[in-house]
């Protein structure tokens, strides 16, 4: 287990076609009355059943009624971050992650929930995995969000499409083999990609799995002494291999694909591979909303130069500062985030759509490991090795898997992030890509040194 694991993300996750908004008002606190709350969320799978399953149970059991708004990951950043840092007071709760958490805290915009989470023993906050707390925790030592999932990432792949090829997966892949693999199983006549990688703009989608790739290989946004890298040989050449591998076998469509887009294309088994959170397993074997429920296989996350490569990341609810209704919000969070939600999770709506990767105990539940034997061990392990002290070869001047946990890092990232995603479409160049960065990450390093 890393000694300090605190920041590391990853963003996820873009709303499904035809969700975007079912249910939801953007009501403020202040418009409703007290048994009322506003809840501001990403729109992934985990969300939505949580929004199915409120009504008939927490607000049956409290009287509290939530409303939802749903936003893809990208909108839900930007509206989050409006409204907490403007203390705009529309939300009692939000769904924010592991980047946020800790920034916010320091900035005093949020609820700390150490002291409600302590003082309910049904609760168990002892029973929440410590790399997830850790990564929640202000530098006062608090918790100041509840983890609703926990993730790392890792390789999916088609077993029954590796098996026509005679192709065996290693339990600890490099990314040289994937490339292999990955030209030996595209087939575009039959509409089948050989790996699906995102592609979609955003320092949370396409740097997600693209900064994990660029620290295996070497590379870095920032070296110890805040130096910027973003042009170096290493981020260079782990862009280009991604660019290249999503261009040559990658998903039709792949500068507009995201974590959505790829669940969607490898679940329908139109991909034989795909990088990315190892929280989408649960949908996978979903038989109810995948076709490939029971054929899929489990790999770390593949490497280069470093031992491990996967990122370790939490969806989490959070209360602003500027909540009217703190009592009915923490009555929201403490049972969204509870064993009890897990067991109504698995019962109503099938085990392996469990919320897990948060609690120890849930990886003792008998259901839920009969329905995530395939992958319940491999996200552990992965979650346990992710350190973001240390994730590359060389020190780092702040916390993070793959992103760097300072505030300028979303604009950075999201920046760069454009202009590789336009290089995947063939508008742009790598070397134009990283060379642009590397003038912006200048701009913010001067803060810094």
């Amino acid at each position: 287990m890393p000694k300090k694991i605190a920041i590391a993300a990853a963003g996820l996750l873009l709303l499904t076609a035809g969700c975007s908004g079912a249910g939801s008002t953007g009501g403020g606190s202040g418009d409703t009355g007290d048994t009322t709350i506003t809840a501001l969320m990403v729109g992934n799978p985990q969300m939505e059943d949580i929004q199915k399953l409120t009504a008939d149970n927490f607000t049956k059991q409290t009287g509290i009624t939530v409303k939802f708004t749903i936003l893809p990951e990208n909108e839900l950043r930007d509206k989050v971050t409006q409204d907490v840092a403007n203390q705009g007071g529309q939300y009692d709760v939000a769904t924010v992650g592991a980047y946020e958490v800790p920034i916010w805290a320091k900035n005093n915009w949020l609820h700390e929930l150490s002291t409600q989470a302590q003082a309910d023993s049904a609760y168990d906050s002892g029973d929440l995995l410590k790399p997830m707390v850790e990564s929640l925790t202000g530098e006062d030592g608090k918790m100041y969000a509840a983890p609703f999932y926990g993730e790392s990432s890792f390789l999916m792949y088609n077993k029954e499409l590796f098996a026509a090829k005679g192709l065996t997966m290693p339990e600890h892949p490099t990314w040289a083999q994937v490339a292999d693999f990955a030209a030996k199983l595209d087939d575009k006549g039959k509409g089948v990609a050989g790996i699906c990688l995102r592609g979609l703009p955003g320092w949370g989608e396409l740097f997600a799995p693209l900064t994990t790739v660029v620290n295996t290989y070497g590379g870095t946004w920032f070296e110890k002494d805040w130096t910027p890298k973003v042009n170096s040989p290493e981020f260079t050449a782990a862009t280009n291999f991604y660019v290249d591998l999503i261009k040559k076998y990658g998903e039709a469509g792949a500068p507009q694909a995201g974590f959505t887009e790829c669940l969607n294309t490898f679940g329908q088994g139109k991909a034989a591979m795909w990088y990315d959170a190892t929280s989408a397993a649960g949908t996978l074997e979903d038989k109810n909303a995948s076709k490939v429920a029971g054929k899929v296989g489990y790999a770390y996350a593949p490497v280069n130069k470093t031992e491990y490569s996967g990122w370790l990341w939490t969806w989490a609810w959070a209360m602003p500062k500027t909540t009217k209704k703190a009592d009915a919000a923490w009555k929201f969070i403490s049972w969204a985030t509870s064993k009890d939600y897990e067991k109504l999770v698995g019962e109503k709506l099938g085990w392996s759509r469990v919320p897990s990767g948060k609690r120890t105990s849930t990886y003792s539940i008998p259901e839920y490991k009969a329905s995530a034997a395939a992958f319940a061990d491999i996200t552990l392990g992965s979650i346990e090795h992710a350190d973001p002290t240390n994730p590359g070869v060389q020190p780092r001047p702040a916390l993070g898997v793959q992103f760097v946990g300072i505030p300028e890092f979303a604009d950075l990232g999201t920046k760069v992030s454009q202009e590789v995603s336009a290089s995947i479409a063939g508008s742009n160049t790598v070397d134009k890509a990283l060379a642009d960065g590397q003038k912006q990450a200048e701009d913010v390093a001067k803060k810094y040194k």
